[in-house]
């Protein structure tokens, strides 16, 4: 009887639990258009104008606290005026004050928006960064098609030197939705669409919320400083910022020659040699790469992120000795910073300094217990 009841039970139970995984994601698909409603009264149509009063650019936003509108600093470039229209019911639309910060390598701004307080909205920042395949909404301003949702999944998620996390999204994306808020499906905001790959297919990009916070507002600027700033920009910023850009899609051969280019033009500049760096390490020349992190920290000796960075190089050429010196200057330079601990842990453990490895890592879990997780997996031996 046992041997019959046993298998029962189990098929009984996985008809339950098939049913019960059925009924949540249909009610997860159901609770979208909620969702939609919910998040939408967040986001806003952004066009600006130039000194004659025409129209030189549409974008999208959000508000991040009332008042306040978040979006790409590349749709605010050479506008003298700019206008928002909330997308809630048939829309409103207020002027844009001007600007309260500038994240330049981040490609944001904030904006001060005019509009009465019983009309003004805020988001919700995610808390952690969203994984690999999770489901996101991209809401914007497409073509002028004012409060187009779409959908997708987050393809990966990037670092990028001096920069930050990037995510890059499935979610069809067009014109016009730069500045577009990505919402995970608790509705909140896990990064800010900035690119669109041309030649690619639903290859988008976008920063990750945590460039955001960083946005703390300040005086307000008028919207015309941008424009005098950027065209009184020196030649050397302005090939460090095509090499960003090439950076953002991963197109490491094109970046180098900018940053290359613009170290050429200006050697003081430590952000260009690190870009310098970071490149050549993903083109496998980590000779180069340690040279170029050298120049960098003679330019800022106190950097734990150079550090750690230079500790990258020296471990990808097999200078096991110097990357544990470099990772453990990162250490002591910044010593809450969970990924340098994860590196020296690694460092020491590819030099067969198993004790001293152990150590690293105990450091490593109580500050991060996933990257912790990933140490172990990536050190058993098989």
């Amino acid at each position: 009887m046992l041997k019959r009841t046993f298998p029962l039970s189990c098929s009984t139970l996985l008809v339950f639990l098939v049913l019960t995984f059925s009924a949540r994601v249909i009610r997860a698909q159901d609770s979208l258009p909620d969702l939609v409603r919910r998040v939408k009264p967040s986001v806003v149509a952004i066009i600006t104008y130039d000194a004659k009063g025409e129209a030189l650019m549409t974008g999208s936003g959000f508000f991040i606290r009332p008042g306040e509108v978040v979006t790409n600093l590349h749709v605010m470039r050479g506008a003298v005026r700019a206008e928002i229209k909330t997308l809630e019911a048939k829309g409103r639309v207020y002027p844009v004050a001007g600007t309260l910060a500038v994240d330049r390598e981040g490609d944001l701004t904030l904006l001060s928006v005019n509009m009465p307080v019983e009309r003004q909205r805020k988001s919700e920042l995610a808390k952690s960064m969203p994984e690999e395949g999770e489901s996101i909404l991209v809401i914007g301003n497409p073509l002028r098609l004012e409060g187009s949702v779409s959908s997708g999944i987050v393809s990966a998620v990037r670092e990028v030197p001096n920069v930050g996390r990037i995510i890059q999204i499935t979610a069809p994306i067009s014109h016009g939705n730069s500045g577009s808020p990505v919402f995970n499906l608790n509705g909140q905001i896990v990064g800010v669409v900035t690119v669109k790959v041309t030649n690619g297919q639903n290859i988008n990009l976008a920063i990750s919320f945590t460039r955001v916070e960083e946005l703390k507002p300040g005086a307000l600027r008028p919207l015309s400083g941008l424009a005098v700033r950027d065209r009184g920009a020196d030649l050397a910023d302005s090939l460090y910022r095509t090499g960003l850009d090439s950076l953002w899609l991963g197109n490491y051969d094109n970046a180098v020659g900018y940053f290359e280019n613009a170290v050429n033009k200006d050697p003081k500049r430590a952000d260009a040699w690190v870009q310098v760096g970071y490149c050549k390490v993903k083109q496998g020349k980590s000779r180069e790469a340690i040279n170029a992190y050298q120049q960098a920290l003679h330019l800022q000796p106190g950097s734990a992120d150079i550090y750690n960075k230079l500790g990258d190089a020296y471990y990808y050429a097999g200078r096991l000795a110097e990357a544990i010196e470099a990772y453990t200057e990162a250490a002591r330079l910044d010593p809450g910073n969970a990924e340098i601990y994860y590196n020296l842990a690694l460092a020491y453990f590819e030099s067969g300094n198993q004790s001293r490895a152990q150590a690293q890592a105990g450091k490593l879990r109580g500050l991060d217990e996933k990257l912790y997780e990933k140490w172990v997996s990536e050190t058993v031996r098989q």
